[in-house]
């Protein structure tokens, strides 16, 4: 993919909610330090006056989005994934979750891809922290033209919303002309009959790498972009199950309560013989380094989900 555009979904964060603020005057956005890295800083810029810096307390920069939700205003709260899932958990789940506010989370620096910052920063962890906190939808876009148009779809929605943005740029692999994005569905970008990739984030545009692998290996793979993790779209899974026979998940996250997990629980509780293989993170913390060698080494490229697809399919 070396010729195709490769934009970082943090910097379509930024974008998508200024192109909003022109349109929505009752958006308003926080961040704790880091709007530079976030990108809220392109928001700043256009609205300085709905822009509000909450300094290094992520904590308390979520009790605030929540209490000025309940004014009519939506507020979209950003940090790096692993303060404002992590750190904030608890703001989030009893401040935003339990009274069910209209608070967006824009979580960005998700997954192995942050890179040199290691493993104090690389959340691995917020799909599972998230899913469990009840009536909290949970998304992870594939490139810019689904980050945008899932930023735009969450201002819609009412209730709390999760998104998790790389800081790695990711490959553009949607026509912004034609692309049309809605919560809770997933997209078929290959059709196949043999194996079905089901992937989100990074990952999705790996997962299109590894269907090519398959298919010069006498392999069709159906690949599946999953953006939103919660509420799974389980009529998608459960077609995939069937009409494929073996499933390979797909994400930049723990393979301990993420995707994974979630297709794993819709397949087995209607009683499907489908096999999963679970491509993620394994049961271990990060390190500093690349992002692109990272991804590599902790077997989520295009080559290891192809690896993973041949074994299932008995290749």
């Amino acid at each position: 993919m070396a010729d195709v555009k490769k934009i970082a979904t943090r910097q379509s964060y930024g974008e998508a909610l200024a192109e909003l603020g022109q349109i929505h005057d009752d958006i308003v956005v926080f961040d704790a330090d880091l709007a530079n890295a976030t990108k809220t800083d392109i928001f700043k810029k256009a609205f300085p006056e709905r822009h509000f810096d909450c300094g290094i307390a992520e904590a308390n920069m979520i009790c605030v989005a929540a209490g000025l939700s309940t004014t009519g205003l939506v507020p979209f709260a950003s940090s790096f994934a692993m303060f404002a899932a992590g750190r904030a958990f608890e703001q989030v789940r009893n401040s935003i979750g339990y009274p069910h506010l209209n608070v967006k989370i824009g979580a960005t620096h998700g997954g192995i891809s942050v890179g040199e910052d290691g493993a104090s920063h690389q959340c691995c962890e917020d799909f599972a922290l998230m899913r469990s906190i009840p009536g909290m939808v949970v998304m992870s876009p594939a490139d810019d033209v689904e980050a945008k148009a899932m930023v735009k779809a969450a201002y819609e929605h009412e209730g709390p919303v999760y998104m998790r943005f790389g800081r790695f740029a990711a490959p553009v692999i949607h026509d912004a002309d034609s692309f049309k994005f809605e919560i809770g569905k997933g997209e078929v970008m290959r059709d196949g009959a043999d194996v079905a990739l089901i992937a989100n984030g990074l990952l999705a545009a790996e997962a299109l790498s590894a269907a090519g692998i398959l298919a010069q290996q006498g392999i069709s793979a159906r690949v599946i972009n999953m953006a939103t993790i919660k509420p799974l779209d389980e009529e998608l899974v459960l077609k995939a199950a069937r009409e494929c026979g073996r499933i390979v998940t797909c994400e930049e996250h723990s393979i301990i309560g993420g995707l994974g997990e979630a297709v794993c629980a819709v397949i087995a509780e209607h009683g499907l013989a489908c096999p999963v293989k679970r491509v993620g993170v394994n049961d271990e913390f990060g390190h500093s380094g690349p992002a692109g060698a990272l991804l590599k080494q902790f077997g989520l490229s295009g080559e290891h989900i192809a690896e993973a697809a041949k074994g299932l399919c008995g290749k």
